[in-house]
């Protein structure tokens, strides 16, 4: 019996993309009937309906009004986890994933992202993380943020550079290299750090306001300036 692969495909390419439209729809819907409720009463009603669109949500989860969702069924969230007002969550590309640990703090108006159009993204914030308002966690390299992190408000994470090489064409047209950012265990992050693709920031270090971060750190160091320089290690500063 002869089988046409390409009609199969197409098909197939054809049902999944219904199941994303449902999807969609009922991650709009449910987020548009209980997003905006104010305070604990908004906070216990999002809990309990949120857990039929998020992929995980663990026990005394506090979301506050206007927190944003796409592709919630790619989001896990841990115990006691907070995620305040007007923050955005966006993990809605193929094989990606946003991770929150127990006791995660997610302050006013960050923006956590996968980036449209580019899959395999993994975001892991870890245990007893706090990241600053207005900052903004960003792939499409995979970005993991280890436990007892201190990150200050208006920080960038950015895990991706453009290509630009050719100036005969739009940077746009280029695309990107995505090599990915590691921030480990008990890291504090100055207010408004830059963390360009392809750095770790080992355990233990501090990076001082305003700093963009273009090498690796090593761990329990102290890093000012742009470019970041490694200026004592902690326990040495005088």
């Amino acid at each position: 019996m002869n089988i046409n692969t390409s009609s199969v495909k197409q098909q197939f390419l054809a049902e999944r993309q219904e199941r994303f439209f449902w999807l969609r729809a009922k991650e709009t819907a449910i987020i548009l009937l209980v997003g905006w409720i104010p305070k604990l009463p908004g906070s216990l009603l999002r809990q309990l309906i949120y857990r039929t669109i998020i992929k995980h949500i663990g026990k005394a989860v506090y979301i506050e009004s206007g927190v944003e969702i796409a592709g919630a069924n790619r989001i896990a969230i841990g115990n006691q986890v907070k995620i305040l007002r007007d923050v955005r969550l966006t993990a809605r590309e193929k094989n990606s994933q946003i991770c929150l640990r127990d006791r995660v703090c997610i302050e006013r108006g960050v923006n956590i992202s996968v980036v449209p159009t580019e899959g395999n993204c993994q975001i892991e914030i870890g245990e007893r993380t706090v990241i600053g308002a207005y900052s903004c966690v960003a792939g499409p390299g995979n970005i993991k943020i280890g436990k007892h992190c201190l990150i200050a408000s208006h920080v960038g994470i950015y895990a991706n550079n453009h290509i630009f090489a050719d100036p005969d064409r739009y940077i746009w047209d280029q695309g990107v290299t995505r090599q990915g950012i590691t921030i480990e265990d008990d890291c504090w992050l100055g207010n408004g750090v830059t963390v360009l693709d392809g750095v770790t920031i080992s355990r233990g270090s501090v990076i001082g306001a305003g700093a963009v971060v273009t090498k690796n750190i090593p761990p329990y160091s102290i890093a000012v300036g742009v470019p970041a320089k490694v200026i004592a290690r902690r326990g040495e500063q005088k």
